[in-house]
């Protein structure tokens, strides 16, 4: 492994590597592709938790019990795009590096292992840093430590790169009396609250704290209907979640009169991305029955939920910190065969569903990775909804893929 230093460089010995950065705090990180004038094209390509795909460029999630990553396929990468930078940013609102320098490691995505490592020295005021960039240099890819800080936050690094950053609107005058004051439309929010910049001549103040979740959609307005990849926060009113939930998972016949077995899951790991346990029809309750399964459906026939799995999340214990949900078609019939997989996430005390995600598309395969939750640092949790495919037929053989979707 090699200890990178402020701009030392070294050449990529694979063509598809991951940046993960962590330090003492939670970190936002985000990776944004830079064409020859140190731009981006659009928006489009500032990856990060909420734009977590973009054309060679991929943000991984840490769930919060591990660093968000950066992971650029070289071989994917678009022409004319010649650099990938990551950079970080504390999650709290306002907080600045001095006293938690953050550690990016280049990894072979392949199988993990340390390509070399930088941690940027002397750091103070900064509350947002370029890390490390990966960049096309006479035809081969190079990756370079820099450790440049701003102390605008993501805000500046975005401006900066070309990213849109919107500013809020100023106030309508008022007409003359006596015709009521006008109202002043109010100014599209950016993609991250987060790059909210201060008004024109305004002095640089720390943003406000985003909304629970650092901006995250959470359950305030109500049911959140999701989409593949977006994530919700598990948060009302302020307070995390941590009742007992239902998860409902269902599923149609695509064609009439044909009954569909499948099974659904659900996979426990911890920190380390480590098999804990998994709740299944042949294992009804596990982790000391804070998980409960509702048994086996042989059909798929008929109107709610098909198979459910009961989660107290109050009662999940300290090494659980992540939940991946799967369904499998024992029988080996194949996710062709099935219309309108969905699952769902139910208050139990109410009955109220909190969270809904309806699987689009399907392939030829046996196994479907649903939904994850990750427990947070700060003890709320999470839901993604997921949507991929698994050559698997069996709970078993869903807990390395599974992890791998952590």
């Amino acid at each position: 492994m090699t200890a990178m230093t402020p701009g030392s460089n070294l050449p990529l010995p694979t063509t598809r590597v991951t940046v993960d950065v962590a330090a003492p705090v939670r970190l936002d990180v985000s990776g944004l592709l830079l064409t020859a004038d140190g731009k981006v094209r659009s928006d489009d390509d500032f990856i990060f938790y909420n734009q977590p795909q973009g054309p060679g460029v991929t943000h991984r999630s840490g769930g919060g019990t591990g660093p968000d990553a950066i992971i650029v396929d070289t071989s994917a990468v678009p022409a004319g795009i010649e650099k990938i930078v990551v950079t970080a940013s504390p999650d709290a609102a306002g907080q600045t590096f001095q006293g938690i320098e953050p550690t990016a490691t280049l990894r072979d995505d392949a199988d993990g292992s340390v390509i070399a490592s930088f941690t940027p020295p002397r750091l103070g005021t900064e509350t947002a840093l370029v890390v490390m960039e990966i960049y096309l240099r006479g035809g081969a890819w190079k990756a370079r430590a820099v450790g440049q800080g701003y102390a605008n936050g993501l805000a500046g690094i975005a401006t900066d790169f070309g990213v849109t950053v919107e500013e809020p609107a100023a106030p309508a005058a008022a007409p003359p009396m006596p015709a009521a004051p006008a109202t002043a439309p109010a100014a599209t929010p950016p993609a991250d609250p987060r790059l909210a910049a201060p008004a024109p001549g305004a002095p640089a103040v720390p943003p406000a704290p985003a909304p629970t979740g650092s901006g995250k959609i959470n359950l305030d307005k109500g049911r959140v209907s999701l989409q593949k990849n977006q994530t919700v926060s598990l948060v009302k009113g302020g307070r995390p979640l941590l009742s007992q939930v239902k998860m409902g998972l269902g599923w149609e016949p695509a064609f009439r009169g044909k009954d569909i077995d499948l099974d659904a899951s659900v996979i426990a790991y911890g920190p380390q991305r480590n098999h804990l346990d998994t709740c299944y029809f042949g294992k009804l309750s596990i982790l000391n029955g804070a998980i409960k399964h509702s048994g086996d459906n042989l059909t798929g026939e008929g109107a709610g939920d098909d198979e459910v799995i009961v989660v107290d999340l109050g009662r999940i214990p300290a090494e659980a910190t992540g939940l991946v949900f799967t369904v499998n078609s024992f029988s080996g019939q194949k996710f062709t065969e099935v219309a309108k997989a969905y699952c769902r996430l139910i208050d139990a005390a109410s009955g109220a569903e909190l969270v809904r995600f309806d699987l689009t598309g399907a392939e030829p395969q046996t196994g479907v990775i649903m939904a994850k939750l990750i427990k947070q640092f700060s003890g709320e949790w999470e839901m993604t909804g997921v949507g991929t495919f698994v050559k698997s037929r069996t709970a078993r053989g869903m807990v390395k893929p599974s992890a791998e979707a952590l």
